[in-house]
């Protein structure tokens, strides 16, 4: 399942609305490629950027909260850590499946779902939270 960034999706800390922008692309480029039957490699290959990319972004987003002392950082980070374990799951499946698309396929949904809600619940409390630190 496809899905777009939409500005509601804004947390209203730039670096992080384009670090999410780039994963919903991602993941939307790792459902087409499944949909299209691309390459095990490809995929492999796009799966490998989206745990890299999604890390980094965690670091980032992590180091910001710390950096105006947000009190949910805890939660986040064990958010955090908890997708990272499903990505990691995900490839492991994806490979010891020899690369059934059926696997990238039903899978969309959970790196999708877990994107909306993150993004929507958990990462707005950061925006409200910073931009009410500011005034």
């Amino acid at each position: 399942m496809a899905v777009e960034w939409t500005d509601n999706l804004a947390v209203g800390v730039g670096v992080i609305d384009d670090q999410h922008k780039t994963l919903f692309d991602k993941a939307n480029q790792l459902f087409e490629a499944g949909k299209n039957n691309k390459s095990k490699e490809f995929i492999s290959e796009m799966l490998d950027f989206l745990d890299k990319y999604t890390k980094q972004h965690f670091r980032d987003e992590e180091s910001y909260m710390k950096s105006i002392n947000y009190p949910g950082y805890e939660d986040q980070k064990k958010l955090h850590a908890n997708f990272i374990m499903e990505l990691d799951k995900l490839k492991k499946e994806y490979s010891a499946s020899g690369g059934n698309i059926i696997v990238i396929l039903n899978a969309n949904q959970m790196v999708v779902d877990w994107l909306l809600k993150h993004i929507s619940i958990e990462d707005k409390k950061i925006g409200i939270y910073a931009n009410n630190r500011n005034r």
